[in-house]
């Protein structure tokens, strides 16, 4: 079975790992503030968070904003659950903003005239997440002018993108947003197994976000409320989690992170030849935003006949090819139905899902498995084609 998405290690990988267990430190030692400078350095942020998730950083990026119970978060209905889900952690509410039809990610329009409205009732979000989905960033220049004018906080997530570039800069760098959230999880750009970063160019955030991922405890004499009773001494002073990383997934990512250039630019050559390979076909994929450079975490395609979406789905699996569908709109899941939400509240992120497909993307795709994958989806897409005809008949 060839995977939509697989993590990429090579021997240096596993010897710098095989390195971390044989030393003293398994966890609170060197490795993760060595991985949090050099992912701050390489993005141009202040401060870098390393935590066990990105679920992980955007909780504690809500918490850091002072989200609670009262206020509200937006996001985009095409994520994954945790983007919305961070604030339900903090006892806020949820909203919702559509995509736009063509990059499937934030709209920007979407968002300014539900902000207006929102203004005139005095229900505005504290925090809105935009979501670099596929690792296309958002038009965060326009939703950041959006959101300073109606004083709302931005949560960039970026789960998808660490590598990616957005007006000119590295995503992460913080100019668009107040907190960006990376994922570094086996099928993103790069992984440490499990984990996550928060970035941050607010130094009152960074030291927030430290505490909440640390049982809210500080050995530092400056936060303390007390005076220092010796070296052992530490205060809670935040009702934090332990969200920490590790030394072996630090270690990890920064070899990682050596092929990072490595990683998206092999990623950009395969999507060129999808990009080829595809044209004719009734289908269309994520319209590239002008001032973004992805970091194409995903390969999405949407089915111009949504009915084929299914039989072409199980046939390309049966074919061996393991496609998958990013994402099922959060809004329509249980847990936010229950919450008052409907089908129709947001006709393009509906729109989309009903015929997306995610087609193989990492950087060990060969060509020949590429062959593979566009030779099924054209055989599934002319069975399927031939069989509606026969019915028809």
């Amino acid at each position: 079975m060839i995977p939509y998405g697989r993590q990429s290690i090579s021997q240096g990988d596993i010897d710098a790992v095989v390195a971390v267990l044989r030393s003293d430190f398994l966890t609170q030692g060197p490795a993760v503030p060595a991985f949090e400078k050099a992912v701050a350095e390489r993005v141009g942020a202040q401060h870098a968070i390393a935590v066990n998730s990105a679920t992980s950083a955007l909780h504690i990026a809500c918490l850091a904003l002072d989200l609670g119970p009262g206020d509200r978060l937006w996001t985009a209905p095409n994520t994954f659950l945790a983007s919305a889900n961070c604030a339900r952690y903090c006892g806020a509410d949820v909203g919702f903003v559509d995509i736009d039809p063509g990059t499937w990610n934030m709209s920007a329009d979407d968002l300014a005239r539900r902000l207006e409205i929102a203004a005139r009732e005095g229900t505005l979000p504290k925090a809105i997440v935009p979501v670099a989905f596929g690792g296309q960033s958002c038009d965060m220049r326009a939703i950041k002018a959006l959101a300073d004018r109606h004083g709302v906080a931005v949560i960039e997530d970026a789960s998808h993108a660490v590598g990616g570039r957005y007006a000119g800069r590295p995503i992460g760098c913080g100019e668009f947003a107040d907190i960006t959230v990376f994922s570094f999880h086996p099928v993103k750009i790069v992984t440490t197994a499990e984990g996550g970063m928060a970035m941050t160019n607010d130094h009152r955030l960074a030291t927030r976000m430290q505490l909440f991922r640390s049982h809210g405890m500080t050995r530092d004499a400056a936060l303390m409320e007390g005076a220092s009773e010796g070296d052992w001494y530490y205060e809670q002073i935040e009702l934090g989690y332990n969200y920490r990383m590790t030394e072996l997934q630090a270690t990890l990512g920064l070899n990682q992170l050596k092929r990072l250039n490595e990683f998206v630019e092999r990623r950009h050559r395969i999507a060129a030849r999808y990009a080829a390979m595809l044209a004719g076909l009734p289908l269309a994929a994520q319209q590239p935003l002008a001032d973004a450079h992805s970091a194409l975490h995903l390969y999405p395609v949407r089915l111009d006949d949504t009915a084929r979406r299914r039989d072409v789905f199980d046939a390309l699996r049966g074919s061996g090819v393991g496609v998958n569908v990013h994402y099922i709109p959060v809004h329509l899941q249980p847990y936010y139905r229950r919450l008052g939400f409907r089908r129709g509240d947001f006709p393009n992120a509906e729109a989309y899902y009903a015929g997306a497909i995610t087609l193989p993307m990492y950087p060990d795709l060969t060509e020949a498995m590429q062959d593979q994958v566009v030779g099924a989806l054209r055989n599934a897409l002319g069975a399927r084609t031939a069989g509606s005809a026969r019915r028809d008949a």
